[in-house]
């Protein structure tokens, strides 16, 4: 057994996170009910910002759940909000979503955020400040700054939260805390997470030269609080790039503008976000310094989930974070290949640790435990524990990519959390894990959003009875997908019921440290963190990617 001592105030706080049901049932939750309880049969008015794309896939789901209504839609590029406007032509339509707050506010109760990574801190302050219930995209903010103004926002207004990580709903992100828990394999002294080289296109040393804005693009309102710079779809100089560099990865061409794969054969108005597209639409905004957090944000916030619960991750713990390998340094995308080291002190009842994240091109997986080969690392087919649902039923598995790709004839895609074949094609030289716990008595790892658990090696799994389970799961996420299962987390939070799993006093401490690596990109050596003050202290120079300048008018203000 485990010499681990956890309180019965630590169990019951992580029961609570994991979106248990208040013993005395829906608006019993003191903190809760002062927002007001809701009958859980009362329809919700939503809003949304982004009409498009994620934000629209989100929405979606709100509003097939419980056919929630939705009231009013803002999106600066009418064009990418089409989705939306067609999907809820019933529903108010700005450009500007302050406008929308202002003239449509009176009529709101929840609003899905989901514009670029430099605007979701401004958009969810605005709607918190109203009294709006917020379920926003991750990464939650583009800055650490950002995400502790959320955090405290969330203790000041007292709305219901949500960080769109949809792994932290799924029953193998529980399992894999209560079997690290439970003392399986021991002490964790690192952990080590991976995906591969962005999809987007980085490393341009140029910004193509001034093109015409879209008719239906609002470009002023999409830059919103950073600064100024004038609207470019490329050129054919960075056409030529984004070839020779799809080509050099191995990544087909991309497809037209507009295309896209239905995330459901049974809901076509869901439709994945196209690559391709201009210099920063419709989504290569990710890989920009100013607009995004890199695949840091993108994916590193999604992997690192079962570490963060698991381990208790705090930015007050955090030590240090460096980057200690870059393939380059942009002027101002991120580098496609990278290592970030983050080490935490001792927590509660956990020694020290660290944290390293990996944005790596090659075939292989970059961290394998010693003496230990990829094929004895996989699960054996046939056996060991199942956890959540199978293929097909809802979850996800890891891609070539070393993304997450939706499974074949599935409508959201399904993880193998339990019994899986051996992986094929290109991912069949991986473990199958895209994150892997090392603990003084064995190894444990998880794969995509955490919607995968097993232990090291495969021999070790197929012998292994899982712990009592201890956290209460998502509601829905054993029998369905994730994504719908944290958005109805979600939804119960904002008619009363207990707080959901990654409400903002949660994903915005998360966010905070996990966001620090896309600042230390910028900087050579051993950044200091002083959580205090918010700010690295060996380095005041790089403190400017942890605390940003707005734009006049957009300034936050909690």
């Amino acid at each position: 057994m485990s010499d681990f001592r956890f309180s019965r105030r630590y169990f019951f706080y992580g029961a609570l996170l994991s979106g248990a049901v208040p013993a005395g049932g829906f608006g019993s939750v003191p903190s809760l009910a002062r927002l007001g309880y809701r009958s859980p049969n009362e329809k919700l008015n939503l809003a949304a910002i982004g009409a498009g794309s994620q934000p629209y896939i989100d929405l979606r789901y709100a509003w097939a759940l419980g056919r929630e209504n939705v009231v009013a839609l803002a999106d600066c590029d009418w064009e990418r909000g089409q989705q939306g406007f067609k999907a809820f032509p019933k529903a108010a339509r700005y450009k500007d979503f302050r406008q929308m707050l202002d003239k449509s506010g009176k009529d709101i109760d929840a609003v899905v955020v989901g514009p670029p990574d430099h605007m979701h801190a401004v958009c969810a302050l605005a709607c918190m400040q109203l009294g709006k219930h917020v379920y926003l995209e991750k990464p939650l903010t583009r800055t650490a700054w950002e995400a502790r103004i959320l955090t405290q926002a969330q203790e000041k207004y007292k709305v219901a939260t949500q960080m769109g990580n949809q792994g932290y709903s799924h029953d193998a992100t529980r399992v894999a805390c209560e079997i690290i828990w439970s003392g399986e394999i021991g002490e964790v002294r690192e952990v080590h997470a991976w995906t591969r080289t962005a999809a987007w296109p980085q490393g341009m040393t140029k910004i193509p030269a001034p093109t015409p804005v879209p008719e239906t693009l609002d470009w002023n309102l999409w830059l919103g609080c950073a600064e100024y710079r004038p609207y470019t779809a490329g050129d054919k100089e960075y056409e030529e790039f984004v070839a020779a560099r799809n080509a050099r990865l191995g990544r087909r061409p991309a497809p037209a503008a507009g295309a896209g794969r239905s995330l459901s054969r049974e809901d076509p108005l869901i439709q994945l976000a196209p690559q391709g597209g201009g210099f920063y639409m419709p989504w290569n905004w990710r890989g920009f310094y100013d607009f995004g957090t890199g695949l840091i944000g993108d994916w590193g916030i999604h992997i690192l989930g079962p570490a963060n619960w698991a381990l208790q991750l705090h930015p007050k713990y955090l030590i240090s974070v460096q980057c200690v390998k870059k393939d380059s340094l942009p002027p101002f995308t991120f580098p496609d290949e990278l290592v970030i080291r983050y080490d935490f002190a001792a927590r509660p009842n956990m020694p020290p640790v660290s944290v390293y994240w990996y944005h790596h091109g090659g075939p292989d997986d970059p961290y394998m435990p010693p003496g230990m080969t990829a094929e004895q690392a996989r699960k054996i087919p046939g056996t060991g524990p199942q956890v959540g649902p199978q293929q097909g039923q809802g979850g996800f598995f890891i891609g070539s990519g070393g993304g997450v790709a939706a499974a074949p004839g599935s409508g959201q895609g399904a993880p193998q959390s339990g019994t899986r074949s051996a992986p094929a094609g290109p991912m069949a030289r991986g473990s199958g894990y895209n994150c892997i716990f090392v603990g003084t008595k064995g190894y444990l790892g998880t794969s995509g959003r955490g919607e995968g658990v097993g232990l090291l090696p495969g021999s070790r799994w197929a012998e292994y009875q899982l712990p009592k389970p201890y956290l209460t799961r998502s509601p829905g996420a054993s029998f369905g997908s994730n994504h719908e299962a944290h958005i109805r987390d979600w939804i119960r939070a904002c008619k009363g019921g207990a707080e959901a799993c990654s409400n903002f006093s949660i994903s915005g401490p998360y966010a905070e440290w996990m966001i620090l690596g896309a600042a230390a990109v910028h900087a050579e050596g051993k950044l200091l963190w002083d959580y205090e003050k918010c700010e690295f202290t060996n380095n005041k120079e790089v403190n400017k990617w942890v605390k940003p300048t707005f734009r006049k008018g957009w300034e936050l203000k909690l």
